[in-house]
C-alpha cells in the first residue's frame, strides 16, 4: 500500500473514532435528546427541552442559539407563593458525568419566530454553547413538534406544559443571553 494511501486510511479510522461522542474511556459532555413544543399560536414562543449529559468536569451551558429562530432564550419555572412564574437563567450546571436537564415545569428555552422552512423540515438546528477550557459548542437538531390540538398553520387553544398558566404579554423577559453569543 502507498504511503499516501496508509496515511489516509489512518486519519479516517482516527477521525470515525471521534463520532461516538467519547475520547478515551472519559464521557464527553454530549446534547443526546431533546424536542421543541410550537407555541398555541405563530406568535406565542415555541418552548425547548432536552438533555446534556456532562462530560468529566463540570461546566456552564451560557446560551443556546438558532439561526434560524428570531431569539432563545434559557428561562427555568419557579414557584413562589403558590404562583409559577419564570425568571432567566444566565447559566445552567451540567455537572461532571451528570445530567441537566431541561424539561417541562422546570428549566427550558424560550425560541421567539421559528423559521418556516425549519417548521416544515420539522427540526431546528440549535447551537450550545458552554464555558469550559475550550469554549464548547455543540450542535444539536431539535425536533419540534405542532403545538397540542394545533392545525397545520400552528394554531391552538392554549399553551402547554412549562407555558401552560403563564402570561408571556407581560413578562420582563429581558434581552437574549444568547445574543451575545451570536456575536
Amino acid at each position: 500500500m502507498k504511503p499516501f494511501a496508509i496515511a489516509a486510511l489512518a486519519a479516517s479510522a482516527l477521525a470515525l473514532t471521534g463520532c461516538n461522542g467519547k475520547i478515551g474511556s472519559d464521557p464527553q459532555l454530549a446534547v443526546v435528546a431533546g424536542y421543541i413544543q410550537m407555541g398555541a399560536t405563530p406568535d406565542s414562543p415555541a418552548a425547548g427541552y432536552f438533555t446534556i449529559k456532562g462530560g468529566p468536569q463540570d461546566v456552564e451551558l451560557v446560551a443556546v442559539t438558532a439561526d434560524l429562530a428570531q431569539r432563545v432564550e434559557m428561562h427555568e419555572s419557579v414557584k413562589e407563593n403558590g404562583v409559577v412564574t419564570m425568571k432567566p437563567l444566565t447559566t445552567a450546571t451540567v455537572p461532571a458525568k451528570g445530567e441537566l436537564e431541561f424539561k417541562p415545569g422546570g428549566k427550558h428555552l424560550m425560541i421567539w419566530h421559528i423559521n418556516g422552512a425549519a417548521v416544515r423540515a420539522g427540526k431546528l438546528p440549535m447551537q450550545f454553547v458552554f464555558t469550559n477550557y475550550n469554549n464548547d459548542r455543540i450542535l444539536f437538531d431539535l425536533p419540534i413538534k405542532p403545538a397540542p390540538g394545533a392545525s397545520a398553520d400552528g394554531s391552538g387553544d392554549a399553551p402547554t406544559g412549562a407555558m401552560a398558566g403563564m402570561e408571556h404579554g407581560s413578562m420582563d423577559h429581558g434581552a437574549a443571553n444568547t445574543d451575545a453569543a451570536k456575536k
